[in-house]
């Protein structure tokens, strides 16, 4: 049977999320454990991790799209592209960088990061897939490079 406090914070999960964020930080700092909405806690945790992983697939798919882009379009080169480039060089490093636990996972879906964005490509530019090599050209280390370009 639930008690009316754990039915109230439901109800503020639901209805109003940084409400309950901010309720549960002060009942961390204040040890109320007691008060604490474990279950939504430990949920939200969890799903911080994926959303994390989430992200940094999507970045590389998106990277490795534009540097394949880059390398086999070369007469559609622009700045935006490079920009591009850039900026989801950034967001991947950045979180690296603030989860050095990711790089594992980076080396482990490379491959299907890869193969996803030889198909976006593929989709983008009109070409064909077999002109995008089954086999990444570029090693992890070259598309986090911030110098490194295709040519």
């Amino acid at each position: 049977m639930k008690t009316e406090l754990q039915t109230s914070q439901k109800s503020l999960y639901e209805t109003d999320f940084i409400c309950w964020v901010e309720t549960t930080l002060a009942q961390l700092r204040a040890q109320d454990y007691g008060n604490v909405d474990w279950q939504n806690l430990f949920e939200e945790i969890e799903d911080m991790s994926k959303r994390e992983r989430k992200s940094l697939k999507s970045n590389l798919v998106v990277l490795l799209l534009y540097l394949l882009k880059w390398q086999y379009q070369p007469e559609s080169r622009s700045g935006s592209w490079r920009g591009a480039i850039r900026e989801h060089r950034r967001r991947i490093n950045d979180d690296l960088k603030d989860s050095p636990s990711l790089k594992p996972y980076l080396k482990e879906i490379f491959y299907e990061c890869y193969q996803n964005a030889r198909q976006q490509a593929a989709d983008e530019t009109g070409l064909l897939l077999k002109t995008f090599p089954i086999d990444s050209l570029y090693t992890e280390e070259q598309v986090l490079d911030t110098s490194f370009l295709p040519e």
